[in-house]
């Protein structure tokens, strides 16, 4: 990537995403880019973020040009992660384990990562496989979606062997059924769905379209999305309620876990549940990519003498 390009200083010092696109390079990995780059008036190549195939195609790019994923594609109107954000957080994460071992951060297969909701895309796996050599679980309740992140893995061999993917049955369960018995994870991401219901959902993707330049008329959510993936009843404040009530039935297998919070708001009513329910550290990490400003809540239930039991049993130094 052309070291010359201007850097997003908002974003994670590590995050390779941090330089604006150099999509000369970019469609080097993915020739069918070049359809959608235009020059816009600031005199910049962009591509239009109201179209969904150019979104798509971009994300493509990037995944093969970065993270040398060489198959990927998901079904029609499932969620296009947005990959700095997404790789935004793994990166929080690592921070959040290298916290724990004495400021190093613990890397290969050992290491072991339960993606709460993966999806169709299967993007944090496939960031944090390739970035620290981590083996993931991806979790989700989506049939289809699994199935396609199932394709993925078996398409890349750079996946396999490293990334397992579980259909979770239980629309309410977050770890039941999905973690077997015995099992340990280091640590738990997790993208929750923000909305309560369809009705907020479309109301932001059309908040994000005007901001594009697009009218209401031309509504296309460029990031797609299903139900499961954008709400559920409660929003984030009651997905993410549930996943701490459960959380305390798994606080001796699982170390961290963590969930992104779209609302500054939810952390009140979820940081007092963490503390009554007797979490031993609870941390707030504030991430943001241009006027978007979202936040990592992490908390475990180990002490510090369990914790460093653990760290001495699973990590390698």
């Amino acid at each position: 990537m052309n070291k010359y390009l201007a850097e997003k200083k908002n974003l994670h010092p590590r995050n390779p995403h941090r330089f604006l696109y150099d999509f000369k390079s970019l469609i080097k990995s993915i020739p069918e880019l070049k359809n959608f780059v235009f020059v816009n008036e600031f005199s910049k190549e962009t591509i239009d973020f109201a179209d969904p195939n150019a979104v798509k195609t971009l994300n493509r790019a990037l995944l093969k040009y970065f993270y040398g994923i060489e198959i990927w594609d998901i079904p029609e109107n499932y969620l296009c992660a947005p990959i700095p954000g997404r790789a935004d957080y793994i990166h929080y994460a690592a921070d959040l384990l290298g916290s724990c071992h004495a400021g190093k951060i613990p890397c290969g297969k050992t290491i072991s990562v339960l993606d709460i909701g993966v999806g169709a895309n299967l993007v944090y796996p496939i960031i944090g496989n390739k970035e620290y050599g981590w083996s993931f679980v991806g979790s989700d309740t989506d049939v289809l979606g699994i199935q396609n992140a199932k394709n993925i893995v078996a398409s890349n061999k750079l996946l396999q062997g490293n990334v397992e993917c579980r259909l979770q049955k239980s629309s309410y369960n977050i770890f039941k059924d999905v973690v077997n018995e015995n099992e340990e994870f280091d640590i738990v991401v997790c993208n929750p769905p923000f909305y309560s219901s369809a009705y907020e959902a479309n109301e932001a993707a059309e908040r994000k379209i005007k901001n594009l330049g697009k009218s209401k008329g031309e509504f296309v959510r460029n990031f797609g999305g299903q139900q499961n993936e954008l709400w559920t009843p409660g929003g984030e404040e009651a997905f993410i309620g549930r996943m701490i009530q459960e959380s305390l039935k798994f606080k001796n297998r699982i170390f961290w876990f963590t969930s992104l919070v779209s609302k500054k708001e939810t952390l009140i009513e979820l940081t007092a549940t963490l503390k009554k329910l007797g979490a031993t550290d609870l941390k707030l990490v504030e991430m943001s990519q241009g006027q978007k400003v979202s936040r990592i809540v992490a908390w475990t239930f180990l002490n510090m003498e369990e914790q460093q039991v653990w760290t001495s049993r699973r990590w390698v130094s």
